[in-house]
């Protein structure tokens, strides 16, 4: 039998360092955001209706998440093409990470059982984590709501 133990971040804990790619292709790592705190929002797949609502309120409330000194990031499973149309049909003025792989997903714990109309299956839970300027997990938010997930974040 064979164990994979993972580490999975919390509270306190520094960010896993992991490059990823944009929606742009570009590479990044979490670590480029030092100084600026982050909403690192983990979502289970573009285009969808919840993921979209979640999205969008960012986009729209971006100015007073950047006034607040907030970087948003934005995360799912899906391919870096999926990503960029995503972004191109919304104008989301944040990254969105194509985790195709899963190595963010997993490293943060994110990806674990759900349920939809009476079947489970595996998928992202949603997750939002505000990430402070030295790159230190400050906060957790597991009970997304979508659609005023920008007063999440900031209170």
């Amino acid at each position: 039998i064979l164990v994979v133990k993972i580490n999975i971040v919390k509270i306190g804990d520094n960010i896993p360092n992991i490059n990823i790619k944009t929606h742009k292709g570009e590479s990044i790592n979490l670590s480029d955001f030092k100084g600026k705190k982050i909403g690192l929002f983990f979502y289970p797949r573009a285009n969808t209706p919840g993921c979209t609502a979640q999205s969008c309120n960012l986009n729209d409330n971006y100015s007073r998440l950047t006034s607040q000194g907030y970087e948003v990031i934005g995360v799912s499973p899906d391919t870096v093409d999926k990503q960029n149309k995503f972004a191109d049909k919304f104008g989301f003025k944040y990254n969105l990470l194509a985790d195709d792989s899963k190595e963010l997903i997993n490293a943060f714990g994110v990806w674990g059982k759900k349920k939809f109309r009476g079947n489970e299956y595996e998928g992202v839970l949603r997750t939002t984590f505000i990430i402070d300027e030295e790159g230190v997990i400050e906060r957790v938010i597991d009970k997304v709501n979508p659609k005023e997930h920008t007063d999440q974040i900031i209170d």
